[in-house]
């Protein structure tokens, strides 16, 4: 993987591609969740790289990608991921996002509709409005003061049992959150600034059709936020196909790995057959 950056408006994205692979078709694009970064992947990357272009970036504000002005939107996340795929040739993108990583798909999709090849949603949720109550919505525009209060021990503690459930899962989670270590404040305007734009994406109720061939996944334990019942809801009013990983939670891609990549791997291989 080689690092490379990409300069904004509002400060340097920080991203890793490799082109160098046994196949041209599909270019796999990851996306992690909010205040993980690419390190969220690393499992996924090791067994697809070679086999199929990679991509996946500290998002804008995240680890790496930082100083950065935390005042864009989702769309605007999606413009700039947008541009850079452009820039590293990924013109058959499939997008495998975790978390926050979907609705920046999905906001993707909104714009370049045609673009997509496929797309695979980690334990995520739909940004259609239908499916989030207003207090949902009322929530979210008002955590970043929930996250600056919050003592930062408890926060560490439950911000890495509270998505992973195996002893890899939550080193992994712990490693990327302690970025955050001894600053509070931008973790909580991070956060917060994250899911007030993933609020007014909802808020702005728009169709955000995935036309592509899709796959959601999803952890049995993911008791973050409801998941669970996003999923099922998402399942049943659209029809995209829905894998239950069993005794995984929300990072279900570190959880099981292997499971998950076999997932990906199947799924792939029908999109490449057929194309």
């Amino acid at each position: 993987m080689i690092e490379k950056t990409y300069e904004t408006s509002h400060g340097t994205i920080h991203y890793w591609v490799n082109r160098e692979a046994q196949k041209a078709s599909p270019q796999l694009v990851f996306l992690p969740g909010l205040t993980a970064d690419h390190r969220l992947f690393q499992k996924q990357l090791e067994f697809f790289e070679n086999q199929y272009p990679v991509f996946v970036w500290d998002a804008p504000g995240h680890t790496s990608s930082w100083p950065f002005e935390m005042t864009f939107s989702l769309t605007d996340k999606a413009r700039w991921l947008d541009e850079i795929l452009q820039r590293e040739g990924f013109e058959e993108p499939c997008i495998i996002g975790q978390s926050m990583g979907v609705y920046v798909g999905q906001a993707y999709s909104q714009l370049f509709p045609e673009k997509l090849k496929g797309f695979i949603s980690v334990d995520s949720a739909p940004l259609k409005r239908e499916y989030m109550t207003a207090a949902e919505i009322w929530l979210l525009k008002r955590m970043e003061p929930v996250y600056r209060h919050y003592p930062w021990k408890t926060l560490l503690k439950q911000g890495t049992n509270g998505v992973a459930t195996s002893p890899y899962g939550r080193q992994l989670m712990l490693d990327m959150m302690l970025v955050y270590d001894g600053d509070q404040e931008r973790y909580a305007k991070l956060a917060g600034h994250g899911y007030r734009i993933l609020a007014e994406a909802i808020e702005e109720n728009l169709p955000y059709e995935i036309k592509c061939p899709a796959l959601l996944i999803c952890g049995e334990k993911d008791h973050a936020g409801s998941c669970i019942r996003y999923n099922k809801a998402w399942h049943q009013k659209s029809g995209i196909p829905i894998e239950w990983i069993k005794d995984a939670g929300h990072n279900s891609n570190t959880d099981a790995p292997e499971i998950v990549n076999n997932l990906i791997k199947d799924f792939l291989q029908k999109l490449e057959k057929d194309s």
